[in-house]
């Protein structure tokens, strides 16, 4: 085991250990044979970016286990992660790309995408409250994955909301990162750029998620099982304003009802055929003045739209219930040289809600542009 081996006290990751029903209850489905799904809900470590194949991301690890402690079940594995992605996104595409799936069982890993603030914990919230209340209603454990070079990422926020709906937390700050800092290894031998793990880093990471279902496991067996909490999310008071539990994504082909204007907007009519497929559907633009407008019921707006690596890209703002003095610039260009980025800015939050009139025009096209604006979606929450 290579928790062993570098001396890693796996408990110490266990931040909160919540109540283990429904994980329990996952696993009596698959001890009797049945079949089971578990998924995985997070941003580019879940995806498995720098991992050396898909079977080596710690997500497919975990999955692995469940196969291997219940061979007679038949397991149904869903990885959801795409890279550059946080929470807000997340409960917006939770019933498309997870909930759908009829899970029993889900990580949910946004730490290092979402930021250590307020707005993170209200979406991180939304989405956990979207996912416990599914019809299936899935046990959920929280992971928290962290940067090796300063320890930073969410935890702070993502435990509150563990601890007010009484869910498992596991976290690789206090397990991974505490043996960079002691020097047991450097960052490099777990990640080649301080945040995405390499096949090391992956395999540690499930490791750390696996001792903690190996524990649940063996208590079951043990007889000590844990009591149904009976939470009834719906009754309880969130912590924050809980606007975007019930988030709702409008691309090309589901913005009938809302769409009001389109002068210069082309359809992408690309099939999507991949959740990381993730410029699909939306709509593209290159003409300076070109806009488009929606109507949409919420308090929060979000617009998803695309950062090219490729310069120059244009440039479009977003304006809402016409304030152009509080206008949003959306700047195409990409100062990061990984890859595209799948961007979503908050253009208006907590506004009364009710129907918000936002609108995106180009206000900065060049001759030499290599690519088209390309706009992915508008959320509203």
């Amino acid at each position: 085991m290579r928790a062993e081996k570098y001396g890693i006290d796996c408990s110490k990751g266990v931040m909160n250990r919540g109540n283990l029903y429904r994980i329990e209850r996952a696993m009596k489905k698959a001890m009797r044979g049945e079949k089971i799904t578990v998924g995985f809900l997070g941003g580019s470590i879940t995806q498995g970016c720098l991992s050396s194949s898909p079977e080596t991301c710690y997500a497919y690890l975990v999955y692995r286990w469940w196969c291997e402690t219940f061979p007679d079940a038949k397991i149904t594995y869903v990885n959801a992660g795409i890279g550059g992605t946080t929470s807000q996104f997340g409960v917006a595409r939770a019933d498309s790309d997870l909930l759908s799936k009829n899970i029993d069982f889900t990580v949910v890993e946004f730490s290092v995408n979402d930021d250590d603030n307020d707005h993170f914990l209200e979406t991180y919230e939304g989405l956990i409250r979207k996912i416990y209340s599914s019809h299936t209603e899935p046990a959920i454990l929280i992971v928290n994955s962290v940067r090796y070079n300063d320890g930073t990422n969410a935890q702070a926020q993502h435990i509150k909301i563990g601890e007010a709906y009484e869910l498992p937390c596991v976290s690789m700050k206090p397990t991974l990162y505490e043996k960079v800092l002691d020097g047991t290894f450097t960052s490099r031998d777990v990640t080649e750029d301080d945040l995405h793990p390499n096949d090391e880093g992956h395999g540690l990471m499930a490791e750390v998620i696996i001792s903690f279902l190996n524990m649940v496991y063996e208590e079951l067996r043990a007889g000590n099982e844990a009591a149904d909490n009976h939470l009834d999310v719906q009754k309880m008071a969130p912590l924050t304003p809980n606007a975007y539990e019930n988030s709702v994504r409008y691309q090309n082909y589901n913005c009938e009802s809302v769409m009001t204007e389109n002068d210069g907007f082309t359809i992408d009519e690309q099939p999507q055929n991949d959740i990381r497929e993730i410029f699909r559907r939306g709509w593209t633009a290159d003409r300076k003045g070109a806009h488009i407008g929606f109507d949409i019921v919420g308090s929060c707006i979000g617009v998803q739209y695309r950062k090219s690596v490729v310069h120059p890209a244009c440039i479009a703002r977003a304006v809402v219930d016409g304030d152009t003095d509080n206008a949003k610039i959306l700047d195409g260009n990409f100062e990061e040289t990984w890859g595209d980025s799948l961007h979503l800015d908050t253009v208006a939050e907590h506004l009364p809600y009710g129907k918000h009139h936002v609108e995106i025009e180009l206000i900065g096209t060049h001759e030499d542009d290599k690519v088209p604006f390309y706009l992915v979606s508008v959320i509203t929450g």
